[in-house]
């Protein structure tokens, strides 16, 4: 297991030590990590996506009303 050294306001290190006094703390930071790696994770898969979109708006025809309408009835079949 790895050691990490974090400098925190010491307001936020004296509540965090206050509130999980009875607590692993370095289980409940892990835990904290890994939410916030897949946030991370989360938000560049949507700004991929969101990429992909709009690359694809730049080369593809506007679909029109009708078309969409029976994609959907053909993939509810």
């Amino acid at each position: 297991m790895a050691t990490l050294n974090f400098s925190v306001p010491e307001d936020v290190r004296r509540e965090f030590n206050a509130l999980f006094k009875n607590e692993n703390k370095s289980a409940i930071l892990t835990k904290l990590m890994k939410q916030a790696i897949e946030e991370k994770k989360q938000q560049q898969r949507r700004a991929m996506a969101i990429d992909n979109i709009l690359q694809l708006r730049k080369t593809q025809a506007p679909v029109s009303t009708d078309e969409l309408t029976q994609a959907r009835e053909e993939l509810r079949r």
